[in-house]
């Protein structure tokens, strides 16, 4: 594969994490209510406006775990805790937790 390829795949797997496979997520664990957990789950994107407080907004050199402050390391360990709760507060948790899994798979796993 050339680099182009390779992006094309980055891009294509980044945003198929993002809102797709929450789809799957929601029908598995909440398949009563699954379009009400999709949406609530795809609501947790908002968690990227942090990216418009750093410059260059976006930089694909860049990890946003850790830098970012909705991406922090605190701000991880708070959405952890959220697990602990009922309802629309844990999918919401969940939400947050695979969004900043996805992010963290972005950078780490194409490193080359």
């Amino acid at each position: 594969m050339d680099s182009s390829q390779i992006a094309l795949l980055k891009t294509f797997t980044h945003y198929f994490l993002h809102f797709i496979f929450p789809v799957f997520i929601a029908f598995i664990f909440y398949r009563e209510n699954w379009k009400k957990a999709y949406l609530i789950m795809l609501a947790t994107m908002l968690v990227d406006l942090d990216h418009i407080f750093a410059n260059p907004v976006f930089d694909p050199s860049r990890n946003s775990i850790g830098f970012h402050i909705l991406h922090s390391y605190y701000a991880i360990a708070v959405y952890f805790l959220l697990l602990f709760f009922k309802g629309n507060i844990r999918i919401a948790a969940i939400g947050l937790l695979f969004h900043m899994l996805t992010d963290f798979l972005d950078f780490n796993l194409w490193i080359h």
